[in-house]
């Protein structure tokens, strides 16, 4: 892996880290303290500091190890985990995105905000100082300092204090070392280099844990000056750890390396047999021993028995003791090209499912999706030709082609697919800030959110659902005062929720407050000129006009809405993604907005129609049905369907096209939501693949397009917005309702 890619992986593996770190963190303050949250918590922020740690990122490492300290007070129950100690957390989880964000914009060197540091930095050393006051033992390491600014260090007087009674009577068993440390025998892979990492970060890292108390460079395997690759590791190290650190947090700095190296950890006051089956796999095992004995890692008498066991098999093997070059070069030839992608580590249940996924770089896959258009077109142009040969084999030969590029669409499309889960994650936290900002309180409840949606989309989304959750909780929920004085709970409601519909995504925002004025709302449109005072607008109409560029109903500015902005902007979004937003409100009861959105912007099943001789593209999952026009009752464009009636578009006049005399008038009744509508076309030619193109600047603006494909034979062919065609047939009908209001109020 090169440097730039095992960095990229750091920074992609600490953002989800942080996620996580902040939804256990939001599911406390909702469910109550729970170990597996506050365990979830410390694991975040714990493999965070490990990742940063082999990269010497050590802005990122200081800071985490400080947090870390809290957490473990937090884990441990000495620090209570209270609303102040919350908030607290959170903040330290803002700062270490920025952090974060710097190492991903190559400036680790340079703190986002030393003063914001410097504070989270004191208030997190209070809580250590309250933890010391009620009788804790002091923190090990300084906090709030650089661990790559802390030197390898001589054995200290008080290390084996550091060991808790518990292991150090474990000196008492038979069969145990007296060594009170942690004893790690490290030989990276020799390509270690290669691989973007550095042996003494590890070793800096280990700093952060305790001390050392002893370190021994074992250096036997260097070649000579001309044999000697400056891209190659050499060098081993016997380590001697004093830490209360628990075995799997040790184990997991070595993760990133552990398939490719040879790592051995030896726990204090570990058994003598362990020692010796260590020493008999080590092919400088003699010098080895004779280190641990200099070191007083070893008694003299642990010595002497690991001596005596261990000569015969270096007798029985003196060639692999006596050259260690050739052992250290066989270990090169074994070691893998790549070391593997960062990860946290997630137990044996995880490492039996890691490969079912692969993360794949998003150019790469709007490539295959181009690709895969461009196959259908070229496909559907070979279908064409094998119609006009007239050849059976040459049609069933295309019909098969046909087939199976349709099933490689589908399974193309479906990679693009993410759950919009990406989204609603970060609205948790953006409404608890806010409700405490403001003063209320607001229940958030999300549900749908592993409906999916194509990943361009799901980017573009998330600022309209923002601008809509703050205009919820501002203008649409209530203070805990007044619903209480209107028989309302104290706590407001805001929910969030996804779901698939009718070949669409709905995304709705729903709050019980208030609702909208539909007076108020009108009064104020008619104050800026929006719409004229004689206007007879529906309900629907009426709300549509919040969307309204610099249109508010706010009586005052605050912090959060009362500008004009952002509802405008939520339109224009939707409207970028060919989606419609509709707003539904009851007085006192509450408000929704309902979004609808397409599934996909790259490939979609249509049906093609012609008119006046030019050709249409229907999205076939909002086909309902065909019928032929001239059996079935009309008037006023609006046909008698089963009793029922049901508006219809004329497209021929919609886009005045030519008229063409032809003995069959087809209807494609189309369904959007809720609503339904008719489509008068000249012919049917059935369905077909579409690629979606995207109109010019000509055209980008024209009502009832969404897009256009290439056919077969070569033409352009333009798709059809039926969300933008059925809300035209409605206001055809408030048209025709008021024109005959008007004819009985005039007697005519």
């Amino acid at each position: 892996m090169k440097k730039d890619a095992a960095r990229d992986a750091l920074v992609q593996e600490a953002r989800e880290l942080l996620v996580a770190m902040e939804a256990a963190l939001l599911q406390i303050e909702s469910d109550g303290p729970s170990r597996d949250a506050i365990n979830a918590i410390f694991r975040a922020a714990h493999t965070i500091k490990g990742s940063a740690g082999l990269f010497a990122f050590d802005s990122i490492v200081s800071f985490t190890h400080l947090l870390e300290n809290v957490l473990d007070k937090v884990r441990n129950g000495i620090l209570k985990l209270d609303d102040a100690m919350m908030s607290l957390l959170l903040n330290c989880g803002d700062y270490m995105s920025e952090l974060v964000d710097a190492i991903a914009e190559f400036k680790e060197t340079q703190d986002p905000d030393p003063g914001r540091r410097a504070e989270l930095e004191a208030t997190l050393n209070r809580h250590l100082e309250h933890a010391v006051a009620a009788g804790v033992e002091d923190v090990a390491k300084p906090v709030g300092t650089s661990a790559a600014a802390a030197a390898v260090s001589p054995p200290v007087a008080n290390a084996v204090s550091l060991m808790s009674a518990e292991t150090a009577s474990e000196a008492d068993i038979e069969g145990a070392v007296a060594n009170p440390y942690w004893h790690l025998s490290l030989r990276f892979s020799p390509d270690v280099l290669r691989d973007g990492l550095d042996p003494l970060s590890f070793l800096r890292y280990l700093l952060t844990m305790g001390d050392m108390a002893y370190v021994h460079v074992i250096d036997r395997a260097i070649p000579a000056t001309d044999e000697m690759d400056a891209e190659l590791c050499y060098l081993g190290f016997e380590v001697g750890l004093a830490s209360t650190t628990e075995r799997e947090a040790i184990e997991s700095v070595f993760e990133f390396v552990r398939e490719d190296s040879h790592i051995t950890i030896l726990p204090p006051h570990g058994a003598l047999e362990d020692y010796r089956r260590w020493l008999q796999h080590m092919p400088e095992r003699e010098s080895l021993a004779k280190l641990l004995l200099q070191s007083q890692a070893l008694t003299e008498e642990e010595w002497r028995q690991l001596k005596f066991s261990a000569e015969p098999a270096a007798n029985a093997s003196t060639e692999a003791s006596a050259d260690a070059d050739a052992a250290i070069a066989h270990a090169a030839q074994q070691a893998a090209s790549a070391i593997p992608v960062l990860r946290q580590k997630a137990g044996d249940e995880k490492k039996s499912q890691e490969q079912k996924f692969i993360k794949i770089e998003v150019s790469k896959l709007d490539q295959l999706i181009d690709l895969v258009g461009e196959l259908v077109i070229a496909g559907a142009g070979a279908s064409l030709v094998a119609k006009r040969k007239k050849d059976q084999r040459f049609d069933e030969a295309t019909q098969l082609i046909s087939g199976l590029v349709e099933q490689i669409r589908d399974a193309a499309l479906t990679l693009r697919m993410v759950q919009i889960k990406e989204v609603f994650q970060r609205f948790p936290r953006v409404v608890r800030d806010m409700s405490r900002e403001i003063g209320k309180n607001i229940e958030f409840i999300v549900t749908g959110a592993d409906t999916e949606l194509d990943k361009s989309m799901v980017e573009k989304i998330s600022d309209p659902l923002m601008h809509l959750v703050r205009n919820a909780m501002d203008h649409g929920i209530e203070a805990a005062d007044v619903r209480r004085a209107v028989g309302k709970p104290e706590t407001g409601v805001l929910r969030l929720n996804a779901t698939h519909e009718s070949g669409s995504v709905v995304i709705e925002v729903f709050d019980d407050g208030r609702g909208l004025d539909k007076e108020k709302i009108l009064r104020k449109a008619i104050q800026q000129g929006l719409v004229s005072a004689d206007a007879a607008l529906s309900e629907k109409e009426i709300f549509r006009l919040i969307f309204e560029p610099g249109f508010s109903t706010a009586d005052r500015v605050t912090a959060l809405s009362g500008r004009g902005v952002g509802m405008d902007v939520v339109k224009r979004n939707i409207d970028a993604l060919h989606g419609e937003v509709d707003i539904f409100s009851n007085p006192g009861q509450g408000t929704m907005v309902r979004i609808r959105l397409p599934l996909t912007l790259a490939i979609i099943a249509g049906f093609q129609v012609v008119v006046g001789g030019a050709v249409f593209v229907i999205p076939l999952d909002l086909v309902v049905e065909c019928i032929n026009l001239s059996t079935h009752q009309v008037h006023n464009n609006v046909v008698t369907l089963r009793g029922e009636p049901l508006p219809f578009i004329p497209l021929r006049e919609l886009f005045d096209l030519p008229h063409r005399e032809s003995s069959r008038k087809s209807l494609v009744i189309v369904q959007y939501g809720q609503m339904r509508a008719g489509l008068l076309v000249d012919n049917l030619l059935g369905e077909c693949q579409a690629v979606i193109k995207p109109l010019g600047k000509l055209f980008s603006k024209v009502r009832g397009l969404s897009g256009s494909t290439i056919l077969g034979d070569g033409r352009v062919a333009l798709i059809l917005d039926v969300a933008h065609l059925i809300a035209h047939t409605g206001r055809m009908e408030q048209a025709d309702i008021r024109r005959s209001e008007i004819k009985a109020e005039f007697g005519e």
